[in-house]
This record gives C-alpha cells, sequence and structure tokens, in this order.
C-alpha cells in the first residue's frame, strides 16, 4: 500500500524547509511505501529549495514546480495527477490539522471502503479550538449554506485535508477545471456525480494561520461560482 501526500505551497518560504523535515519525518517513520509532493504553485520566493535539496538525499520526495501562479486548485490537480500513491491526501503546507489527522485519514478509508474521505471541523467537539465566537459561527453558517446552494450534505466541504483512492483521485481530478476558490466544491460535485462513496472524519485545527478569507465577498462569489459549476458538471461528459 503505497501513501503519497501532496502539499501545495505559495511563497511559504518561512515555513518551507520545517515542512519538509516534519512530512518527511512522519512518512518515513509511519508508512513503509510512500512518496510526499511538493507543488509550488508559481512561488516567487525561494520556498522550493528545500525541496530541491531533500529530493537529492530521497527521491520519494517531489517537487511539482510551474509559472505562473495559478491557485490551490490547480496546485492539487497537478500534484494528485503526478502522484502514484494507492491513496493520495492533499493536506496544507503549515500542517494546520496535523500528522496525525493523515494518519487517520488513511485508515478511514480502508476502514469505510470509501473512495474520498473528507475532513470536517464540524464533527470534531473541539474543532473550533482558537476561533472567535463570530468566524466560528460564520464558518458555520458559510459551510451550510453553500452545501444547501451545491446540493450536498457534507457538514465541512471545504476542509483543507482530504484523501482518495487512487483511482477516484485519477477520475474526478482530470475532470476538475477551477483553479482557485472553489476548487473544493468542484471535487465533491464531480465525485457526487459519478456516484463515490464519500466519509466524513473529525479534525481540528492545530496550526492557526490569520485567515485572508472575506466571508461576506467570498460567500457571494462563491455562490456564482457554484451556480456555475452546476451547470456546467451537469452538462460534463466525465472522461
Amino acid at each position: 500500500m503505497k501513501i503519497s501526500l501532496i502539499i501545495p505551497m505559495y511563497n511559504e518560504s518561512s515555513i518551507a524547509e520545517a515542512a519538509v523535515k516534519d512530512f518527511s519525518s512522519y512518512m518515513a517513520s509511519t508508512f513503509e511505501d510512500w512518496e510526499l509532493i511538493f507543488v509550488d504553485d508559481g512561488s516567487s520566493d525561494t520556498c522550493a529549495e528545500p525541496v530541491k535539496a531533500a529530493h537529492e538525499k530521497d527521491a520519494r520526495i517531489r517537487l511539482v514546480t510551474y509559472q505562473p501562479n495559478h491557485g490551490k486548485g490547480y496546485a492539487v490537480r497537478q500534484g494528485v495527477l503526478a502522484a502514484e500513491g494507492d491513496y493520495i491526501i492533499f493536506t496544507d503546507c503549515d500542517n494546520a490539522y496535523g500528522t496525525d489527522a493523515v494518519t487517520r485519514l488513511a485508515e478511514t478509508l480502508t476502514k469505510t471502503g470509501a473512495d474520498i474521505v473528507v475532513g470536517s471541523r464540524n464533527l470534531s467537539k473541539d474543532g473550533y479550538d482558537g476561533y472567535t465566537w463570530i468566524r466560528k459561527i460564520a464558518s458555520k453558517t458559510y459551510l451550510k449554506f453553500i452545501g444547501l446552494i451545491a446540493g450536498f450534505k457534507l457538514s465541512d466541504s471545504q476542509c483543507g485535508i482530504k484523501g482518495f483512492r487512487h483511482d477516484a483521485a485519477k477520475k474526478i481530478f482530470r475532470n476538475c477545471e477551477v483553479d482557485r476558490f472553489a476548487f473544493d466544491l468542484e471535487v465533491i460535485m464531480i465525485a457526487t456525480k459519478i456516484g463515490y462513496k464519500i466519509a466524513e472524519m473529525p479534525v481540528k485545527i492545530i496550526n492557526h494561520r490569520e485567515s485572508t478569507v472575506n466571508l461576506l465577498q467570498d460567500a457571494t462569489r462563491m455562490i456564482r461560482d457554484v451556480r456555475k459549476m452546476k451547470k456546467r458538471i451537469k452538462k460534463q461528459e466525465i472522461k
């Protein structure tokens, strides 16, 4: 059983060296067969350099890089399409959910027989620890509203850690077109159309960074994007 872990990054030079060290140490101590893929999404800094140095010592640590910047959705897609693992997982460069979540996600894929496992802060009693009460309420409301518009019942579609069986990952991401903010929703919508089994797993954010999300502004944009995606995916021929 080979595990592929994908880490998208954009201008992450302040944490890239630590991320390479921490994730590679975790993978080597947890899985017998693995690869760690960092995707440099057109960064203007030197965040790719620690990955290149690590690859010279261990070929299981890989780098996908390109210019210019396209967005997180594009970065994750390139990583998934390059991955070779039986299970393909992506998470954030700052290890927001902790490496334990990666282990549990792989275990959940096995135990449930699901094609996709999505992390959920809403399923964890302390999933929103560290959030202000205003941000917590706004985030929960936003997720419910977006799920209603998109037409599915997942409790946390925007969670930054997700895992897939190999064939499901390849088929879903081959058909994805969204490069930026709404890509998580696109992934779930395409998976739902195909008929894949989706499971959720409780997670908690343990490493907080200042959010760049403006819920009011981004919710308006998301509603527009979701409506467009629904129309496109309904007509789309899955390859």
